[in-house]
């Protein structure tokens, strides 16, 4: 009995099923995060959270939240998939670090919006024990503190309350409703240069050969007088010919002489074979 709730347990915790989460119950324990959460799963946000396995969220409590209202829906869910990295990081590996700065990679980079390093965060260590966040574009102040670390359940999901809202240069004017074109195939075939033909070109005919003088029969004459006709070149005269030839050639056969001599000649060896086999039956009657 023993062996068998060891078994139940050891494929319970081997199960995809037993490193699951869930945000939203994690923040509903902490009441000071309830319009962060409530913006988690407005936004559809929680759901992405939940499918994953390494995640790190930047919670901001209620107060801080506010600076979310106001805004786009879709501006709304890029603000706040911005503040979700995909990746785990709670106080202790934040005081591991040996960088002075991290990129961290958020959920905003996965949705193909993002341009000019706006999916990616900043995370400095600016003095001793203090960890300040900003964006990675370009020219980007360090905007936000990490307060503290709120839940964790390492390596899976670490829940890090910051101080303030990030917000990327540029993000305000990012159309969602255009797909980002995809990336050329390089087999792709590449259209002709050549220009196409003009009209003038489309409808100019060729024209046909002149035919030869010697397929053309000659313009009757003026006068009336019949034309001579053309030979067809040298041939033996009839003079030349052998007396009586032509009485001695056999005459061409025709058609019914082949099939009449055909079928006289299959009749022969149809009678031989037969005879044959008859002479082989006797032959065998005699032994």
């Amino acid at each position: 009995m023993a062996i068998t709730w060891f078994l139940f347990f050891a494929i319970f915790l081997l199960s995809p099923s037993a490193y699951a989460f869930n945000i939203t119950a994690i923040l509903d324990r902490n009441p000071d995060f309830s319009t962060f959460n409530s913006l988690l799963t407005q936004t559809g946000v929680a759901a992405e959270i939940n499918a994953r396995r390494t995640i790190t969220v930047l919670a901001l409590d209620n107060g801080a939240a506010g600076s979310f209202s106001g805004r786009p829906d879709d501006l709304l869910k890029f603000l706040v998939s911005l503040h979700v990295v995909l990746d785990y990081y709670d106080l202790e590996k934040l005081h591991k670090m040996t960088k002075k700065s991290t990129l961290l990679t958020t959920l905003f980079q996965t949705s193909g919006m993002a341009t000019n390093q706006q999916g990616h965060l900043n995370l400095t260590h600016v003095q001793s024990g203090e960890f300040r966040i900003g964006s990675a574009v370009p020219g980007s102040s360090l905007v936000s503190n990490v307060v503290k670390e709120v839940a964790s359940l390492p390596y899976n999901i670490s829940v890090l309350q910051v101080s303030s809202i990030i917000v990327p240069t540029g993000i305000e004017n990012i159309n969602s409703s255009v797909t980002p074109p995809p990336a050329p195939s390089p087999k792709a075939a590449t259209p002709s240069s050549a220009p196409a033909p003009s009209d003038s070109k489309k409808n100019k005919t060729t024209p046909a050969p002149a035919p030869d003088d010697d397929s053309v029969a000659p313009a009757p004459s003026d006068d009336g007088a019949p034309s001579e006709a053309p030979t067809s070149g040298p041939g033996p005269s009839a003079e030349l010919a052998p007396a009586g030839e032509d009485a001695d050639a056999p005459s061409p056969s025709t058609d019914d002489d082949d099939d009449s001599s055909n079928s006289s000649l299959a009749s022969r060896h149809v009678v031989s074979y037969v005879g044959a086999v008859v002479g082989l039956i006797c032959m065998a009657a005699a032994w």
